[in-house]
């Protein structure tokens, strides 16, 4: 799967449009169209932090740990 794909893949995980995603996360707007569109790449640490605060959000939300499966 393309880094483009896996940031679209994350965003709608959240149940989030576009812009609510963008203001969650304090990415431009136009940025985020740009990845998700393949015309400019993101760095991968950076999609990688992402998933890693939408895990522990949903995690959160459960009332889990991060030990618990």
């Amino acid at each position: 799967m393309e880094i483009k794909d896996q940031v679209r893949a994350l965003r709608e995980s959240t149940g989030m449009n576009r812009k609510e995603f963008c203001a969650y996360f304090g990415i431009p707007y136009r940025t985020m169209t740009e990845w998700e569109l393949g015309h400019r790449k993101l760095p991968d640490y950076v999609l990688r932090m992402m998933t890693y605060q939408v895990k522990m959000e949903k995690l959160d939300k459960q009332g889990g740990s991060v030990d618990e499966k």
